[in-house]
């Protein structure tokens, strides 16, 4: 049995790009950005950050280059795979990359809010409620910062159930 599953949370490292192939799909790259914190041989604290590639095909990709920018937070699950070229000068050249299944977007990054809004896209038929959904979400967390709550106690008998 074989098993080639990647799942990365980070941030976005710059605006996705989104382009078109020959055939007409749309392919959007990106890149994640994740942090880890660990002790050297020396016992001292090490902090260090790694980059990932994730590419995304289709209606999935179109979405990620409609609602994700810089700083953004999102949860990228797909397949890890490498391609390799030859450039002009008949150099060898290689990248490795996440081809995504599933985006979930995370918090807006940049923004002062404390509130988060998530979302599942997934590349298939439903992405487009999907992208609803994120909207939705992003309102309500909008919405959320403006409520303002009674300073009284509530009395459980004033309750209508």
């Amino acid at each position: 049995m074989f098993l080639n599953k990647a799942f990365i949370i980070g941030n976005l490292t710059r605006d996705p790009e989104l382009k078109a192939l020959p055939s007409g799909t749309k392919v959007c790259s990106f890149s994640l950005a994740t942090n880890y914190v660990g002790k050297d041989k020396d016992g001292n604290r090490k902090e260090s950050v790694d980059y990932h590639n994730i590419v995304a095909f289709g209606r999935l990709g179109e979405l990620v280059a409609q609602y994700l920018k810089k700083g953004s937070q999102a949860l990228a699950e797909g397949r890890i795979q490498t391609r390799s070229w030859d450039d002009k000068d008949g150099k060898k050249n290689y990248r490795t990359e996440i081809v995504a299944d599933n985006i979930q977007f995370g918090s807006r990054g940049g923004g002062g809010s404390s509130g988060s809004a998530s979302a599942s896209v997934k590349g298939d038929k439903s992405t487009a409620d999907a992208a609803s959904n994120a909207e939705d979400a992003s309102k309500d967390a909008a919405a959320g910062e403006a409520i303002e709550y009674p300073k009284d106690d509530i009395n459980p008998d004033d309750i209508p159930f």
